[in-house]
């Protein structure tokens, strides 16, 4: 995705007309065109793989809202499903979760979906679910490490196959601390459910990494200390205190 806006923001000013086929989909990329039209811009085509700019002289200022972050919401809603809870998450975009939702409801959660809210409940134990990470609108390879979290204290074998980035299987080692049993077999990670995780000392290898400890913490018995947590705070503002304000015991240490 982050070539197609870097090429949507050094086309909205160049001379003469730019074509970007086999273009990223994601609903982030259809805000920054949003924006860039309210700017001025001319933008045709955002969130489909054939975008077309015509460059224009000079952009104006504007007030703009960004679209809320679905990867924040979905981690959410995974911590909530993990604690065997009901959560809800509120200005979100549903539909920007679709697949994602598709799947919490395959493992056994209870979705219901408002105009801009999404509330789940989770089962007693995840039932085994097989998934592929794709494009959106496939399932985002950034919710990968923490779908896998969930699958981890369930029921049966999951299989996950990483399409997108294959260097992000580095949390399945912390997974496995905690008496998870997952293993990798090229671009797939196959998922053996256990019945219970235990607490320990884990690291925070990156920001998904890190909101997959979270997960399997709040499903785990015990205590679990996560290392390098400052990874969290790029993807999760004031992590700590929503999770607390929702029942977590939780606390920042600084070691």
């Amino acid at each position: 995705m982050g070539a197609t806006e870097n090429i949507l923001l050094a086309a909205a000013m160049a001379k003469g007309t730019t074509v970007l086929t086999n273009a990223a989909r994601e609903p982030e990329l259809e805000d920054l065109a949003r924006y860039l039209g309210a700017m001025g811009a001319r933008v045709e085509g955002a969130g489909t793989s054939r975008i077309e700019i015509q460059g224009v002289p000079e952009l104006t200022a504007t007030a703009h809202s960004v679209v809320p972050d679905r990867l924040e919401a979905g981690t959410f809603l995974l911590a909530g499903a993990a604690s065997q809870g009901e959560l809800t998450v509120t200005d979100c975009v549903p539909s920007h979760l679709r697949m994602e939702l598709s799947k919490m409801r395959a493992a056994g959660c209870e979705v219901t979906i408002g105009e801009s809210t999404i509330t789940v409940s989770g089962p007693d134990r995840p039932t085994a679910v097989d998934f592929a990470t794709l494009p959106y609108p496939g399932f985002h390879t950034d919710m990968h490490p923490q779908m896998v979290a969930f699958l981890a204290a369930g029921s049966g074998t999951s299989i996950m196959t990483e399409n997108v980035y294959s260097g992000r299987f580095r949390y399945i080692e912390m997974l496995n601390r905690m008496g998870a049993a997952i293993r990798t077999d090229g671009q797939h990670v196959v998922i053996d459910g256990q019945q219970t995780l235990v607490g320990t000392t884990v690291d925070a290898c990156d920001i998904r990494a890190g909101a997959a400890m979270v997960i399997a913490a709040l499903a785990a018995e015990g205590t679990t200390t996560i290392v390098d947590a400052s990874h969290l705070d790029r993807g999760y503002t004031g992590l700590v205190p929503k999770l607390t304000s929702l029942g977590a015991t939780i606390a920042r240490i600084d070691l």
